[in-house]
C-alpha cells in the first residue's frame, strides 16, 4: 500500500496530501504538491532537462511515460508489495519525480529523506528500505561512514544516475559485495531506459522492456521507447550495440579527438587513466581533449585542475600512463589549471577550459 513517510508523519490519502503549509521546507513541499497531483490523476507535467540531447528546455512529460517508465523498471528489478523504496532526491527533478511515481504505482511505501551528502546517516526505521536511487557522491559518503556503509550492504536494490561511478567509488561497491546498477537516460526518456551492474567487468547497458535502441551513420545511439512517445529520440552518445538490447557506451561525438587519422575517445580514456592520476593527484579533477596541431590536427592533451607546485612530476605520470594505454592513447601533453571553466549546471566546460 502506498504511503509517503516523511519524519514521524504520514501521508496516504489524496486529502493528506493538501494538508501542509507554507512554512514547511520547499523539499516536502514539492513532493507533496506531486503527489498531489498525480493522485488526482493529471495527465501532463512540465520539467527541465539537463541538456543531454541540445540546450536545456522545459518539455512536457505525459502520465503514460512515467507509467511506461516505472513498468519497466518495476519489471526488471521484480519488485512486490513487501518492497520500501528511499527517495533523497530533489522532486523538483526528474530522478526524484520517478522514485514518488515509483511508489504510487507500484503502491509500495516511500521514505522520504531531504537531499544530502549522506541520507542514511541517522535513518531511523527498525528495517532498510529495498529500493534506493542516488547519485555517485552520495554512494560514497555513504561508504565512507562505517554505519551507514553497513546499512547501505542490506538494500537489494540500488540505481546510481546522475553521474558516472569513478574508479575508487567501483571498487569499494565490489569490495562491499554491494548490488547497485549505473542508470543510462534522460529527461526526455523519463528517467533511465538502461541498466548496468557495477561489476569487474566494463559497463554493459541492457535496456528496460519495451525499449528499442539503435545507431544512425555517426554511430550514436537512437532511443524508441513507451516512455519517451512514437517517435525515437536522437542522442549524442557513441555506442557499441550488442545482443539487439544492450550497449556499451564510448563516449559523446562532440568530444570524440582525430589526431592524424585516428579517432580517441576521451571518457574512456578517462576511465583507463582514473586510478593512475588519482594515485598522483588525489581528488584533482582532469579529463581529455583534442587541441588543434599543425601535424595531426589535433593533438591529445590532459588537463588537470591543480596548481602548479614547482615538482614536475608529468614526467612520471605519462610514463605511468604508456603502461595503461595503447601508444595512441597517450597524451601528448599535460596542462596544469588551477581552476576548470565550468557550466551553470557545475559540471567541467572541457572546450572553455582547453581554450
Amino acid at each position: 500500500m502506498f504511503q509517503l513517510i516523511y519524519k514521524n508523519r504520514t501521508f496516504q490519502n489524496l486529502e493528506d496530501f493538501h494538508q501542509f503549509d507554507e512554512n514547511e521546507s520547499e523539499f516536502l513541499k514539492d513532493a507533496l504538491s506531486f503527489c498531489k497531483e498525480w493522485l488526482e490523476g493529471k495527465d501532463v507535467f512540465f520539467q527541465k532537462t539537463s541538456g543531454s540531447t541540445g540546450a536545456p528546455k522545459i518539455i512536457s512529460i505525459q502520465r503514460k511515460s512515467m507509467e511506461a517508465s516505472t513498468k519497466g523498471t518495476g519489471s526488471f528489478f521484480k519488485i512486490n508489495p513487501q518492497d520500501v523504496l528511499f527517495c533523497c532526491l530533489n522532486p523538483a527533478y526528474i530522478a526524484g519525480k520517478m522514485m514518488l511515481v515509483r511508489a504510487m504505482e507500484w503502491q509500495v511505501p516511500v521514505i522520504l529523506q531531504e537531499p544530502s551528502s549522506n541520507p542514511l546517516l541517522g535513518y531511523s526505521f527498525p528495517n532498510p528500505p529495498t529500493f534506493i536511487a542516488l547519485v555517485p557522491m552520495q554512494m560514497e559518503m555513504i561508504l565512507a561512514n562505517p554505519e551507514t556503509s553497513e546499512l547501505v550492504k542490506n538494500i537489494p536494490h540500488i540505481i546510481l544516475g546522475g553521474a558516472p561511478v569513478n574508479f575508487r567509488l567501483k571498487k569499494s561497491i565490489i569490495q562491499n559485495g554491494i548490488s547497485a546498477f549505473q542508470t543510462f537516460g534522460m529527461t526526455e526518456t523519463v528517467s533511465h531506459y538502461a541498466l548496468a551492474p557495477i561489476s569487474e567487468n566494463e559497463l554493459l547497458y541492457t535496456c528496460l522492456p519495451r525499449v528499442s535502441i539503435g545507431t544512425d551513420e555517426r554511430d550514436t545511439l537512437w532511443v524508441k521507447s513507451a516512455m519517451s512517445g512514437p517517435e525515437p529520440i536522437q542522442t549524442n552518445d557513441l555506442v557499441e550495440i550488442e545482443n539487439g538490447n544492450s550497449f556499451r557506451w564510448l563516449g559523446r561525438a562532440d568530444f570524440v579527438i582525430n589526431s592524424g587519422g585516428v579517432k580517441l575517445h576521451p571518457e574512456l580514456l578517462e576511465i583507463k587513466a582514473e586510478e593512475i592520476i588519482q594515485n598522483l593527484y588525489p581528488k584533482s579533477r582532469y579529463f581529455f581533449a583534442g587541441v588543434p596541431d599543425q601535424t595531426l590536427g589535433e593533438k591529445l592533451v590532459l588537463f588537470i585542475e591543480k596548481e602548479q607546485d614547482g615538482i614536475d612530476s608529468s614526467h612520471s605520470l605519462i610514463q605511468e600512463l604508456s603502461q595503461k594505454l595503447d601508444k595512441y592513447e597517450k597524451p601528448k601533453e599535460i596542462v596544469f589549471r588551477a581552476k576548470f571553466v565550468e557550466t551553470p549546471s557545475g559540471k567541467i566546460n572541457r572546450k572553455a577550459t582547453a581554450q
